[in-house]
């Protein structure tokens, strides 16, 4: 398998006592939509497996696929959901509001997407900076305004752009640390752009929401690192950083805002950080039974998908997807869903209409295909944005379609 290598360390504290606890099966990557039929052969699989450190209860992949494989091309764009539009305004305003940002203050983002999320400061005259591997999306980005590099960041790269653009008041860092492999390397850089007063604000899904609400579907090989509160405050300790404040957000199924600062400037994690922290560890997330309690229920409810999907396929019902996100790709091929139990699904992306899903090569259609057709049923892959979606499609409900929610246990509503 090319551009595939095996960790053998922790991210967080260089431990190798590493505990296999779930193995997903050989996986396609999440991301890797194909043009046609004629590529169905020459897919490429790779170990899903989750690991945890004994040490420091760091989740985590260890199966490694090339970052150049991985985001160099990127069909994922932050600007397709209502959602996700919200939610960015709502945090640029958050950010303004609580560090004071004044007009010709810097902010940087790492992993900037389609600029979505800085293009939310442009109201307060706030100075943006966006950088971004996958040149698809950079340029999008470009022609929106956003003044975006074409980078990979690492600690090289914070020292550079600090060198070039000056300190920044803030770096934000979303649905990004979990992704890279030296994260220790990654928040240095993020120090490196950031001034003596500013702060690093990282949004991250949370492994408490995970595990709580059965999310495996959110494991895919983009996502190296599964983060706990606990485990974001060693690996702080580990470059010199503290935690001053966290937020706990709905978005993606669960995530947790955290902001940095410099550990010589500000001291040690604020009080409620070290609390929260402290009823982590009474729920259960440093014991290992935990998570073998996990991967129990996630083999439960991959029989009870299937057997829901069957049933209706014995009755002759008609089920479509609806999104093709990339956990909805996980899903699929954990739990053998392919075109015999799901005829297609929907997107609204464009980048991946007409497109087929990895691994299960269901054909992704446009969203006015669910009206036009009007299946039984249908499967919301992208259960993360489930209100929006019966929001849109109301016309689809209307005329007697169903939905069907497969996480954290599959439900007709």
């Amino acid at each position: 398998m090319t551009g595939h290598s095996k960790r053998q360390m922790c991210r967080v504290c260089d431990g190798t006592k590493l505990t296999r606890f779930l193995s997903l099966g050989p996986t396609p990557l999440a991301n890797a939509f194909l043009r046609s039929p004629d590529e169905f052969t020459g897919e490429q699989f790779y170990p899903l497996d989750v690991y945890r450190c004994e040490g420091c209860s760091l989740v985590q992949l260890l199966d490694l696929i090339d970052p150049e494989t991985l985001f160099s091309h990127y069909i994922y764009v932050t600007g397709t959901s209502e959602t996700v539009a919200a939610h960015n305004r709502t945090y640029a305003k958050t950010i303004v509001d609580l560090l004071k940002l004044q007009s010709g203050d810097l902010v940087v983002e790492v992993a900037s997407n389609d600029g979505s999320l800085l293009k939310c400061f442009e109201p307060f005259g706030i100075r943006t900076l966006g950088i971004e591997p996958a040149k698809n999306i950079s340029d999008l980005a470009r022609s929106q305004g956003i003044k975006t590099l074409t980078r990979f960041f690492n600690s090289i790269t914070g020292r550079e752009v600090r060198e070039t653009y000056g300190p920044a008041q803030v770096v934000i860092a979303n649905n990004v640390l979990a992704h890279v492999d030296n994260t220790a390397d990654f928040l240095e850089g993020c120090k490196h752009v950031l001034g003596p007063d500013g702060l690093i604000v990282i949004e991250v899904p949370y492994l408490r929401d995970l595990l709580d609400r059965l999310e495996y579907d959110t494991i895919y090989h983009e996502h190296l690192c599964y983060f706990s509160i606990t485990t974001l405050m060693r690996l702080c300790a580990r470059v010199g950083l503290c935690i001053r404040r966290f937020e706990h957000v709905p978005l993606h199924g669960g995530s947790v805002r955290v902001y940095l600062g410099r550990q010589e400037g500000l001291g040690n994690h604020a009080p409620a950080v070290v609390d929260y922290s402290t009823a982590e560890i009474e729920a259960g997330l440093e014991n290992m039974s935990r998570y073998e309690q996990f991967a129990t229920d996630v083999a439960v409810n991959r029989q009870a998908v299937r057997s829901l999907l069957e049933t209706f396929r014995s009755d002759g019902k008609v089920v479509a997807g609806y999104g093709a996100p990339a956990k909805g790709n996980t899903l699929l091929n954990y739990c053998g869903i392919d075109t015999e139990l799901v005829s297609y699904t929907v997107d609204q992306n464009p980048l991946k209409v007409g497109h087929y899903t990895p691994g299960t090569h269901l054909p992704v259609l446009p969203v006015s295909t669910l009206r036009e057709r009007q299946p039984d049923f249908a499967f919301i892959l992208a259960w993360n944005i489930e209100e929006e979606i019966r929001r849109q499609q109301r016309d689809y409900t209307d005329a007697g379609g169903r939905f069907i929610i497969p996480i954290p246990e599959p439900r007709v509503t």
